[in-house]
């Protein structure tokens, strides 16, 4: 709490003198309030108890009390203690240590308090000034008990004899007043009154003393205030009479004055006083001193005794005194003295640094504060006077912020640009005070601010799009992909979530291909894709982080479904029928080389898993032919001998290049003959051999059923296949050797490698007898079929009309 002396402080108070002080401390509780210049005025006296009213503050400056706990209402001052409290439930100031005006102020009036109170959300601030009344609780006292002169029986009346000064801590009326002295023949008492209104005594002869009569006289001197009651104080006088010596010294000038600075050295030289005395001898011999009413002051200063050389022997403070009053003695051997004074004026020095004080500090600042937001009130303060009391606050010009002056010492520490918490979440913030001293004094106070994050930046994919891989037939719930989005704010704000932004895959919600994990942004697969019916699609990411409002951005994921080998290869050509019988007809005097047929298969997987292999797995004659690994193509390695087999069966087998790699079989008849009847006889014994191993195969299994009846069921099965046989040879016989129906095929069909093409035409001459079992087919010329179809169920035959319309028309060429 800062104790401010020397203001002028209007107060009506009165201080009734008929009561006893302890009285008018109850009754001077009442206080009067003035408001001026956004200041708060009290008086209230000194020495009340604790927790006494000092004033209404809520109505004084116009608040209430919600106000007052909503803005945190708290009192600052300078000092290190408080005298005054502030009461926030009831809006009052309090007393709330014990206050000793003479304590604070010393002998300086009027004595005040001076401290602000601070109100936050909006900011506020309000100077209160308290001043202390003084109440007469000192009396004057002396710093000795007695004081002792020796005083020449020659003094000539006129003589003056300076006495100790009496000290009260009161001020006023209730200050040192007046000095009496004890009734006597030969001394009267003169008070004198400084130029600051104190007072001392001198002890004057007014008539001449006589050793003889009288060695030794004995005085009481009383020292008075003005107070109600009044106090008072004494003094014992010893006074001894020396004979002889009449010349008492005199000092070369009756005031001294001298100035010099604080902080002056301790033993310096200040000033040298003279006085000399006309008696010769001892009684000529002047001794220097210090009176004794400069007892207060004799640590800070000394005199030598014999040069009279007023040395500083402390620690002189401007700050404490600006001015200092000696009184001088010079006293011969005989007793004889004179008295001069010395004024001492102080210069001030910048020995002090500012001090900084930070009243209010507001502690993070949001990032989105707008410039000129008040962060800090500081109070800057230096005890020195003039320019050297005079301060300047700065702080770096390269930061967002600046410092204002807003009042008397009080300066406001504002932002003075854009905050951007991505950029710097902290700053070190050093105010500068600079008093304008020579050498000038500085003081730094470093303040951390801390910038409290807002949502100004929304969640940011490294990429706009991404590609993302995933292997067909996958199961649901895998991993394929993970995205991640990067917010610069911190908290709440950076944190982001992960959606699927609404869209579809083919009329087809993207929500039913995939999902998306809300806080890992891990892409799952909500089914199993196939390559072969999806091969890419696209869907969008939605991040959003969990700001207020939220901020978000997307980023297009491509997602490319990755092929298996899960599908066999497909045979296009030659058709696999399960009723009937396909061949291929090879002249027999074909070269090596020769086309028999092209082997077509397709696999609908991609890539390395489509690419096909051809090879003959199975062959009645190796040797006879090849297949190309490439195309699919069939040819004769060599030219066909008569040791050669009619017919030749081959199975290709196609695989594709996976891994592992799916394969497919196609078995294909060949028919090594130049006339059709040779190649008809050959694969009509096949299709009964066929049939009967069928019926054969299907027997057996039912035998193998039912084991009970195996003997049975074996004889059974064996006169059925029997019987069977024998009716269809009958039937073939009765039919006059009706041939099978030779189905016709495209004439040309197109490679699908380009490399060869099956474009032979042939022409057939046929002779039929009518009892003969076998009909005579003669190769001619090539036709447009190249391979001949036998119906296993002999069902698709020429009727005799047909047979022999046939053979009419061949004789009618001449071709029979």
């Amino acid at each position: 709490m800062a104790a401010l002396c020397g203001e002028d402080t209007k107060r009506a108070t009165s201080i009734p003198k008929s009561r006893p002080w302890q009285t008018h401390i109850l009754v001077l509780v009442f206080f009067v309030v003035e408001v001026a210049r956004g200041q708060v005025r009290y008086s209230i006296p000194e020495e009340m108890t604790k927790g006494s009213v000092v004033g209404n503050i809520v109505q004084d400056l116009g608040l209430d009390i919600k106000r007052l706990k909503s803005g945190r209402a708290r009192i600052f001052t300078d000092d290190s203690r408080e005298y005054i409290g502030l009461n926030a439930d009831k809006g009052t100031l309090v007393v709330k240590e014990r206050i000793d005006r003479e304590e604070l102020c010393a002998k300086v009036t009027p004595c005040s308090l001076h401290f602000q109170i601070i109100l936050d959300n909006p900011m506020e601030f309000h100077r209160i000034d308290v001043e202390i009344l003084d109440i007469n609780d000192n009396a004057p006292a002396f710093n000795k008990k007695e004081m002792n002169f020796q005083i020449s029986e020659l003094a000539v009346p006129g003589a003056r004899y300076s006495l100790d000064s009496a000290k009260d801590a009161d001020v006023a009326s209730n200050a040192l007043q007046s000095y009496t002295l004890q009734q006597n023949n030969h001394f009267t008492l003169k008070t004198i009154t400084r130029p600051d209104n104190t007072k001392y005594a001198e002890m004057v002869l007014k008539s001449p003393l006589d050793r003889e009569t009288n060695e030794e006289h004995r005085l009481l001197l009383t020292a008075y205030d003005g107070g109600d009651p009044q106090k008072s104080g004494t003094i014992r006088i010893n006074i001894v009479v020396l004979d002889a010596n009449d010349n008492a010294p005199a000092f070369t000038q009756s005031l001294y004055r001298v100035s010099v600075p604080e902080n002056t050295l301790k033993g310096t030289v200040m000033l040298t006083v003279s006085a000399t005395d006309a008696d010769q001898g001892t009684n000529g011999e002047v001794v220097y001193s210090l009176s004794q009413s400069s007892d207060s002051i004799s640590d800070l200063f000394d005199i030598n005794a014999d040069t009279g050389d007023i040395i500083v022997n402390g620690l002189i403070d401007f700050e404490k005194s600006k001015t200092y009053e000696l009184n001088v003695e010079a006293t011969d051997k005989g007793g004889l003295t004179d008295t001069s004074k010395v004024l001492i004026d102080v210069l001030d020095v910048n020995d002090n640094a500012p001090v900084i004080s930070v009243i209010s500090f507001s502690n993070p600042v949001p990032e989105d504060a707008v410039p000129e937001t008040v962060i800090a009130i500081l109070n800057v303060k230096d005890v020195d006077s003039d320019k050297n009391g005079r301060v300047k606050c700065s702080i770096d010009s390269n930061s967002p912020f600046q410092i204002k002056p807003s009042s008397s010492n009080l300066y406001s520490l504002v932002t003075d640009g854009i905050l951007d918490r991505e950029r710097e979440s902290e700053y070190n913030i050093t105010v500068t005070a600079t008093d304008e001293g020579s050498p000038s004094l500085s003081t730094n106070k470093t303040m951390t601010l801390k910038i409290s994050d807002v949502n100004d930046n929304p969640p940011l994919f490294p990429q706009k799009s991404y590609t993302a891989y995933i292997t067909e037939n996958n199961s649901a719930g895998v991993s394929i992909f993970a995205v991640e989005a990067l917010d610069k704010d911190a908290g709440n704000n950076a944190r982001v979530s992960y959606f699927l932004d609404e869209s579809s895959v083919n009329g087809v919600p993207a929500s039913e291909y995939v999902t998306v994990n809300a806080e890992s942004g891990v892409i799952v697969a909500a089914r199993s894709f196939d390559y072969e019916q999806i091969k890419e699609f696209h869907i969008r990411v939605k991040s959003q982080d969990g700001g207020s409002p939220p901020l978000s951005s997307n980023a297009s994921v491509k997602i490319i479904i990755q092929d298996l080998n899960d599908n066999s290869p497909q045979i296009l050509y030659p058709v696999q029928t399960s009723g009937s019988v396909l061949a291929e007809i090879v002249p027999r005097s074909v070269d090596a080389g020769y086309l028999v047929t092209k082997v077509v298969a397709v696999d609908v997987d991609s890539g390395q898993n489509a690419w096909l292999s051809y090879n003959l797995q199975k062959t009645t004659d190796r040797a006879l032919f090849e297949v190309g690994a490439q195309n699919g193509e069939i040819r004769t390695i060599r030219q066909v001998t008569d040791k050669d087999a009619i017919k030749q069966k081959l199975t290709v087998i196609v695989e594709d290049n996976g891994q592992p790699s799916r394969s497919a079989t196609v078995t294909l008849n060949v028919a090594l003959a130049d006339s059709f009847p040779e190649v008809l006889s050959e694969f009509t014994d096949f299709t009964h051999d066929k049939e009967y191993n069928e019926n054969l195969t299907f027997y057996l299994v039912l035998a193998l059923a039912v084991v009970s009846f195996l003997f049975i069921v074996s004889i059974i099965a064996i006169l059925s296949v029997k019987c069977f046989r024998w009716r269809r040879e009958r039937m073939f016989y009765k039919s006059n050797g009706n041939l099978p129906v030779i189905p016709y095929y495209p004439p040309l069909y197109a490679d699908v490698g380009g490399t060869g093409t099956l474009q032979h035409v042939y022409n057939y001459e046929v002779c039929r007898t009518t009892d003969s079992r076998k009909s005579d087919l003669k190769y001619n010329q090539p036709c447009s079929q190249s391979m001949i179809s036998l119906d296993s169920t002999g069902t698709q035959t020429l009727t005799h009309r047909q047979m022999d319309k046939l053979i009419l028309d061949d004789t009618e060429k001449g071709r029979c």
